[in-house]
């Protein structure tokens, strides 16, 4: 199946990897999250040199908190984070602050797109549709942070908007193994019901031998 592809790597932003970040000032451990940074990184390095279109999402609010949910900003603060509040990297979750920034490992390039969202799905209130569409994406290859929220957001998402998906396991990360595994089990249900899930070596070798094809597609 011969399909226009993109990589699409959710939230790998410092308030969500960094110690001192969002998460971890919730209270949840980060090392987990992090370990997949250099998967995520050869995912980058083989994509930009096979000329696939790489797209960055980043999770965060306007700096008036005006798009932020009453729901969303009570479940922030009874977690311990709450959005806007400071921390050691600016405002928790308020775009243009230091915490909202993506890792320098995973920098986004000039010519890469960075879409900012406000909700866990990254279609949700957001022209990432409208930027896959133009560009005649058809096929998604995801990575990122958390594999239980906004990975499974934005996946669920994009299989109701008809793009097939392949999720990268490997390249995933939730704070516990146990919930991570179960989500890629969820994807991978009923004949992979949400796509399919591969590891980063096989969508590397994929891409190397056909760039800019859905890697593996039925």
């Amino acid at each position: 199946m011969l399909l226009t592809a993109a990589l699409l790597v959710i939230d790998m932003q410092r308030d969500f990897l960094d110690p001192e970040g969002y998460i971890a000032r919730s209270g949840v451990d980060v090392a987990a999250l992090r370990a997949v940074i250099p998967n995520v990184q050869r995912l980058l390095e083989t994509a930009r040199g096979s000329g696939i279109r790489i797209i960055h999402t980043r999770e965060g609010h306007r700096p008036d908190l005006s798009d932020l949910t009453t729901v969303k900003a009570r479940r922030a603060s009874r977690a311990g984070a709450a959005i806007g509040s400071l921390g050691p990297l600016g405002r928790l979750l308020v775009r243009g602050e230091p915490g909202h920034a993506i890792v320098p490992e995973l920098a986004p390039l000039p010519s890469e797109t960075i879409i900012d969202k406000p909700g866990f799905g990254a279609f949700y209130a957001t022209d990432l549709e409208h930027v896959l569409r133009t560009a005649g994406i058809r096929a998604l290859t995801i990575a990122g942070v958390t594999t239980d929220i906004c990975v499974h957001s934005t996946l669920r998402e994009a299989i109701d908007r008809g793009f097939e998906c392949v999720t990268v396991g490997d390249a995933c990360a939730a704070a516990e193994p146990t919930i991570h595994a179960a989500m890629l089990a969820c994807i991978d249900g009923e004949g992979g019901i949400l796509g399919r899930v591969l590891s980063t070596d096989e969508v590397v070798t994929s891409w190397q031998r056909a760039p800019r094809v859905f890697p593996l597609a039925r």
